[in-house]
């Protein structure tokens, strides 16, 4: 080695020793950026020689409305269906409400009325139709000779209160949807009343409450009859004639299967 290659070979040690680099762990250097060639028995597929690894790959999205499906198709009876929404983590309405609003009346009913979702005073309370709506619909039912207490089953769409009683969204109805085709299953009535347009929209697929209300027609796999949901009566005292019509029309559909 003569002079200037031993001048030029210090230069570059000192450069590296500015650098940081502080241990030797080879003879000669290694280009970590060269193409490894392939093993014989392998496809010849460039790869590097040591390539850091990929991010993790990540979680799969849920489905919510496949989540319901097979929490609701899982439940055995009632209680369980309860303890299945109770759990189900999926619909964001659960963390401002203050209850599960379930059910209300007889298990095992003839007649199975299926409600929108909770307002307040069924939020505080923890079962559906309990206000001023609940009140004229208990008043409704009594007179073509029907109770909650006997011969009724109450529930909604959704089992809970959406904040300052805002309309449930389409992803909120589609995610419970599965839940009410299992409740009216398990609860099996011989007849359903859907009150509202919200009860129409997740039954039968359309709204417009009131071109549908008084027509029977069927959801769920059952005998369906629309009607106006009792707070609109109560804003509306002059459709209670319609809702009146639409209650004989029960009334004479249970004579009828009797």
């Amino acid at each position: 080695m003569d002079y200037h290659e031993h001048i030029a070979l210090r230069a570059a040690l000192d450069w590296q020793i500015e650098a940081g680099v502080l241990d030797t762990i080879g003879e000669t250097p290694v280009d970590r950026y060269a193409l490894v060639p392939p093993a014989p028995d392998q496809p010849k597929t460039p790869a590097r020689a040591e390539e850091a690894p990929g991010p993790a790959p990540a979680p799969a999205e849920v489905d919510p409305v496949e989540a319901a499906r097979r929490s609701a198709g899982a439940a055995a009876d009632l209680p369980g269906l309860r303890a299945a929404l109770e759990a189900f983590a999926h619909c964001d309405l659960r963390r401002g409400a203050r209850n599960l609003v379930f059910c209300d009346g007889t298990p095992g009913a003839r007649v199975m009325i299926i409600g929108e979702a909770p307002g307040r005073e069924e939020d505080r309370v923890g079962k559906p139709f309990v206000g001023r709506a609940g009140q004229l619909l208990d008043r409704m039912l009594a007179a073509i000779g029907l109770s909650r207490a006997e011969s009724v089953y109450i529930t909604n769409v959704l089992p809970w209160r959406p904040p300052q009683n805002r309309d449930p969204k389409p992803d909120e109805i589609a995610m419970m949807r599965p839940f009410m085709a299992r409740h009216v299953a398990l609860a099996a009535p011989d007849l359903l009343v859907l009150v509202g347009n919200i009860s129409c929209d997740a039954g039968l697929g359309r709204r417009g409450i009131t071109r549908l209300r008084g027509t029977w027609t069927e959801a769920y796999g059952k005998p369906a009859l629309p009607m106006f949901h009792p707070a609109y009566l109560l804003r509306q005292p002059a459709m209670k004639r319609e809702a009146w019509a639409d209650l004989l029309s029960l009334k004479a559909r249970l004579e009828g299967l009797e």
